[in-house]
């Protein structure tokens, strides 16, 4: 039996569907929906291993696509607008090439469609093994806690919003042994059949995730791709410069 993901709908309008990245969950890109809810359907959810959906030992791109693909059926959407940042931006690719007859349009935030080398994440997943470790009683104390490993407060509290209370101490909602198990599925790509889908990339001025040696990828998967920067803004954009950010979604799917 194949499990449906959590979602959140809000709004009424053409559907706009949004995909966090690594360690979300639905309400990072919250600064987006709550704009674009004004004139649209949009729904908001939690990819596999993460938020309140469904834990598996499986994290990969064609899965992933597979559990939206489901999502977009039990909601019979069609003409559908697909909003992924990083992580979230793979699995909105992916859907373009399984589920393609049900996308309107696709706007990817800072990520390419390539394979990457390099592992950004050794001190995330120390620090979220250590708060499994030495299970904290109080937020304080696990924000100490990753606070050992994680340089960075804006990713420290990032992180903290997935933490709940399991009764004994505080526990983090995603999957930590499942996506540290799934990293280099994570980092990899396979590389999609090109698509006419119309597609917008928005790349962070400052960020390395999406950048000029990519374009010659970009333009063989996606046939009818733009790219669009948002200066003095790194990987996190949506966060950074929401109105710069919604502006240029807006001009895109108006």
């Amino acid at each position: 039996m194949s499990q449906l993901l959590n979602y959140k709908e809000e709004g009424q309008g053409r559907p706009i569907i949004l995909i966090h990245g690594l360690f979300g969950n639905l309400d990072n890109l919250g600064l987006l929906a709550r704009d674009l809810k004004a004139d649209h359907r949009v729904i908001s959810l939690d990819l596999r291993n993460h938020g309140a959906s469904f834990h598996s030992p499986q994290h990969d791109y064609a899965s992933m696509a597979l559990d939206v693909q489901r999502l977009l059926k039990h909601l019979e959407l069609t003409d559908t607008i697909v909003i992924g940042h990083s992580m979230g931006g793979k699995v909105a690719m992916k859907l373009a090439e399984i589920a393609g007859e049900q996308i309107g349009k696709l706007l990817v935030l800072d990520m390419a469609p390539v394979k990457y080398s390099q592992s950004r994440h050794d001190n995330v997943f120390d620090g979220l093994h250590a708060v499994i470790e030495r299970k904290p009683s109080s937020r304080k104390d696990a924000l100490e806690m990753l606070a050992e490993h994680i340089e960075l407060e804006g990713v420290r509290q990032f992180l903290s919003k997935s933490l709940y209370n399991s009764g004994q101490h505080l526990a983090w909602r995603f999957n930590v042994e499942s996506l540290a198990k799934n990293y280099w599925n994570i980092l990899d790509w396979q590389p999609i059949k090109a698509t006419a889908i119309e597609t917008l990339f928005i790349k962070g001025g400052d960020s390395d995730y999406l950048t000029a040696e990519h374009q010659p990828e970009v333009q063989k998967q996606f046939s009818r791709a733009k790219a669009h920067v948002i200066a003095n803004t790194g990987h996190w954009l949506h966060a950074e410069k929401p109105a710069e950010v919604l502006r240029a979604i807006r001009k895109f799917i108006a």
